[in-house]
C-alpha cells in the first residue's frame, strides 16, 4: 500500500511567476513570501545572475487541504490540447439554472483575470452544465 499522501500539479510554462498569480487569484492560493529587500518576486527574479533566474514558482493552499501547484519554464509553446485538465469546482451543490448562473459569474470574474471563455456546455439531462476555458497561458480548464 501507497504511503504517498500529497499531491503537486506541475504546468509547463513560460512565464511561471506569471502564471502562478493568475491561478492564486482563481484558487484563493497564495505565493511565497518575497525575499527581504525586495518589493515584488519580479524584481528578486531580476537581481540574479541570468544562470540561476527563475525556471519555477510554486504557490499553496493556505489552509493547506488543496494540492501544490508548481509552475515550470519550458522553452517550447503549447500546442497541442492538454490531456489533463484541472476542474475549478464552483458550481458543487448547485443544479439547473443555479448553477450555470453561479458558472457565468465565475467565468466573468476569470476573464477579467485574463482567462478565455472557450464554451459552455449547458445541461443536457445527463450531465450538469460545465464552462470549458483557458488560462493566461491556454492551458484548458473547466468550470464545473
Amino acid at each position: 500500500m501507497s504511503t504517498i499522501k500529497q499531491l503537486q500539479v506541475t504546468f509547463d510554462c513560460a512565464e511561471p511567476a506569471r502564471l502562478a498569480g493568475f491561478w492564486c487569484e482563481v484558487l484563493g492560493y497564495v505565493v511565497p513570501p518575497i525575499p527581504t529587500g525586495f518589493a515584488t518576486w519580479e524584481d528578486f527574479h531580476r537581481s540574479l545572475p541570468p544562470e540561476d533566474q527563475v525556471i519555477y514558482f510554486a504557490c499553496s493552499d493556505p489552509s493547506g487541504v488543496g494540492p501544490r501547484l508548481l509552475f515550470q519554464r519550458v522553452p517550447e509553446g503549447k500546442v497541442v490540447k492538454n490531456r489533463l485538465h484541472l476542474d475549478v469546482r464552483a458550481g458543487i451543490g448547485l443544479v439547473g439554472e443555479e448553477r450555470l448562473a453561479t458558472l457565468e459569474a465565475e467565468c466573468a470574474r476569470l476573464v477579467s483575470l485574463g482567462a478565455v471563455h472557450v464554451r459552455t456546455m449547458r445541461a443536457d439531462g445527463e450531465n450538469e452544465s460545465c464552462i470549458v476555458m483557458q488560462d493566461i497561458e491556454g492551458n484548458e480548464f473547466c468550470l464545473d
